[in-house]
């Protein structure tokens, strides 16, 4: 079976907005859709940054590196991409 992951990401153009926006996750004062809402570049944004389900092979390289090995339900990042810095949390991961 192929290993499949589900994440939600808010992508910002500015790495210490999203470091700032990180830490308002982290502490409580914001809730991760809430921001993502808010904050997110993605068109995801809408839909509280939510990916769905993907395969290995569907997202570019230094996201996908991120989604197939972080703990789930952990936020991590900033994480660059050409798209420019996200949050990413894994909601959940089949490995």
């Amino acid at each position: 079976m192929a290993v499949e992951a589900s994440a939600r990401h808010i992508l910002i153009d500015n790495e210490d907005i999203c470091n700032q926006v990180k830490e308002q996750i982290i502490s409580g004062d914001l809730d991760f859709v809430e921001a993502a809402e808010q904050y997110s570049l993605c068109p995801s944004g809408d839909q509280g940054g939510e990916l769905g389900t993907f395969g290995k092979g569907q997202m570019v390289k230094e996201f996908e590196d991120v989604v197939f090995s972080a703990p789930v339900g952990e936020i991590q990042g900033p994480v660059q991409t050409e798209f420019g810095y996200h949050l990413i949390e894994v909601t959940s991961r089949n490995d």
